[in-house]
């Protein structure tokens, strides 16, 4: 048995999440949608895994942001927030029915 993946394997990975916030709720109405992304991405591998993952729309455009972390503090204990990496993806066609608030 082979551990090597599949390029189509490897693109169900790349999406994290997809992220739920007033902001983004509000570019749905523009056909544009925010997913949390692994942060090794690129456009190219997260524009052919929102086709995959949802099928007959076509990704016009793909902008990444790189979320770096920040220090946090609770009381005398310090840490870290993790860093990520976003994506707002511009959809052609039909709107996805599974993000859209209600």
């Amino acid at each position: 048995m082979s551990t090597s993946r599949t390029n189509t394997e490897k693109l169900y990975d790349v999406i994290k999440v997809p992220m739920i916030t007033e902001k983004s709720m509000a570019a749905t109405a523009l056909g544009q949608y925010t997913f949390e992304v692994v942060k090794t991405a690129t456009k190219i591998e997260i524009a052919q895994a929102v086709e995959l993952a949802f099928p007959g729309r076509k990704v016009k455009k793909v902008r990444t942001v790189y979320m770096p972390s920040h220090a946090k503090r609770m009381g005398r204990k310090q840490g870290q927030t993790q860093s990520s990496k976003k994506a707002i993806v511009t959809i052609d066609g039909e709107p996805i029915e599974e993000l859209i608030g209600v």
